[in-house]
Order: structure tokens, then sequence, then C-alpha cells
């Protein structure tokens, strides 16, 4: 099911959900330039126990975006904390991919009431000790314009294995729904979060996901 939800934040988010109404929450939060659509392969896969609920974050997507709202980690982690009351779903595990980790881990420090448990992938709680990481933000929060290759070239350095047919296609055209200055806000503001020091305060269970073939996101970030 595909809804669109009105926040108490002020943007109208559009999210697609399965399974028990009734079932353990789970909200799964994509990474930048994603939407929505990033966890459709993996939904599939899920028990119909779980009421699974994967937004579009603001900006992304077809979700709302306008100059101006506010799109740093904080933003988007009063967004999740917006869905998961005007979706009613109490505490919830969330899952947070790359930017979705950012946002996952703002949540659990901001909002711990809300957070039953936290599984962070492809994470890391700043950018500022990763040289690649840093380079690649600092790329991109200087570009004029943002060329569809360039987009495509970006999602293939996120993949180890060959995607199914058509989803590059797909992903390459959610990102190029983003326009220009809202690649430079998200990625400028990515080069000036540092959560480090505030992690030791989330409470709630957490597991690390990690690739061991990733070449952006390092151990020792994970570490």
């Amino acid at each position: 099911m595909i809804r669109s939800v009105r926040l108490a934040t002020g943007v109208q988010l559009e999210c697609s959900e399965q399974g028990d109404p009734d079932g353990l929450p789970v909200l799964l939060l994509h990474g930048a330039t994603d939407s929505r659509l990033s966890w459709e392969p993996l939904l599939p896969h899920l028990p119909t126990s779980i009421r699974a609920i994967a937004p579009s974050q603001r900006g992304h997507g077809d979700s709302e975006r306008r100059p101006g709202a506010g799109y740093r980690i904080e933003d988007m982690a009063d967004d999740a904390a917006a869905v998961i009351d005007a979706l009613e779903l109490g505490p919830t595990v969330v899952v947070g991919h790359s930017m979705g980790g950012w946002v996952a881990q703002q949540l659990a420090i901001e909002y711990p009431e809300r957070v039953r448990a936290v599984l962070l992938e492809a994470a890391f709680g700043t950018a500022r000790e990763n040289p690649a990481a840093r380079a690649f933000l600092e790329e991109v929060a200087a570009m004029p314009e943002v060329p569809a290759e360039f987009a495509r070239e970006f999602q293939l350095s996120t993949t180890a294995n060959p995607l199914p047919a058509g989803a590059l296609d797909e992903f390459v055209a959610e990102s190029m729904k983003l326009p220009a200055w809202l690649w430079r806000e998200l990625f400028g503001g990515f080069l000036e979060t540092d959560l480090s020091p505030r992690l030791g305060s989330i409470e709630a269970p957490t597991l690390l996901v990690w690739g061991d073939r990733d070449e952006f996101i390092t151990r020792a970030d994970q570490d």
C-alpha cells in the first residue's frame, strides 16, 4: 500500500506500508537521493507479522520538497518521529541505510521513547575522519548541476552484486528527482554532521550490518 502522510513537522511524505497493522512496527529509512523504492526488493521477504513502513524522506522520491524547508539530519529525524506519531506505531524498530543510518541514530538519541531497537546498515557517526567520504561529499556539495551519468555512477558505486533488470534505471530516476540545489544542501549538511560524541547515549538494542566489500564506508567507521 502506498499512502501520503502529512506530518506535524509540516511536510508530506509518501510511504510504502505492508503487513499486519497490529504487528511489530519497523520503520525503514533509505539513503541519500534514494526513496521508498530502495526497500521494494526487501519487502516481499519480510514476515507478514511485521508492519513495515518505508517513507521517502523529505525532498526524496515523490515526497514534498521545497527550498528552505530544512534538509539536515535532525530535520529528517524529526520527520521520522512524526511518522511514528502520525501512524500511532508506538516504540518502533528503526532500520537505517547510509544517510538513513544517521537519521536512525539521531532519532534514537533525541526520541528514545519512540525507538524499540535500531539496525544500522553501512552507517557512520561522522564522515570527517573518512578521507574518501569527505572528498566525495565536498565534490557533490560544490556541483552546480548533477548529470544523470553522475547519478548512475553514484548508484553503481553502492552495489557489489548485479541488480535485477531495470532496477538501476529506477534508482537513477529516483536520484534525478532531486534538483541540484537539494543535492548540494544534503551533502553539504553531511559534512557538518558528527553524532560520534553522542552515540553512547543510545540505549536501544542496536545491530550494525556492514559489507566487507564496501569501499566507501570502512570497518573503522563501524568500529
